[in-house]
């Protein structure tokens, strides 16, 4: 049985934290930029924004391998999160990521969630998560390494 979030059942669900040494203010860059999704995130082939990176901005991505999707910007929080809601009609599925940033001791903590509500989460949900817990770490490990990359190239002008 899921649980509620904000009235919305939430069916099935995955969450990843790490933590970096890369500043929160970089990672945001690089979240609010799409261009540089594709570079961080090896499981996006296209991504696309419709005006700027602020609540309610619609987008198109594209997973490596299938079609393209539109997505909405649901919440932003400079330097501290966002999240996105993409439907998925054909799948009977709404699919929800939160993306957050948090100061730590050892730097910045980095918190992705994925979470799959709709008619068919029941039937999709399972595997959809499936591979999202298998790709999420490795686009969060891409995330903080461009991220540092960044401060290291900065260091050095």
């Amino acid at each position: 049985m899921g649980k509620y979030e904000n009235e919305v059942l939430i069916m099935y669900e995955f969450e990843h934290t790490i933590t970096t040494t890369a500043q929160a203010a970089t990672i945001w860059a690089l979240y609010s930029d799409i261009a540089t999704w594709t570079e961080w995130d090896k499981g996006i082939a296209f991504a696309s924004l419709e005006g700027p990176f602020v609540r309610g901005t619609r987008g198109i991505l594209q997973p490596e391998g299938q079609g393209r999707l539109s997505f909405e910007l649901t919440e932003i929080e400079p330097c501290q999160g966002f999240s996105d809601v993409t439907d998925i009609p054909g799948a009977g599925i709404q699919v929800r990521f939160t993306h957050r940033l948090a100061p730590s001791d050892e730097g910045t903590l980095v918190t992705h969630r994925v979470a799959i509500t709709g008619p068919n989460a029941d039937a999709v949900g399972p595997d959809f998560i499936a591979a999202l817990s298998e790709g999420i770490p490795h686009t969060m490990a891409g995330l903080a390494a461009m991220a540092l990359e960044k401060e290291r190239a900065n260091e050095r002008q």
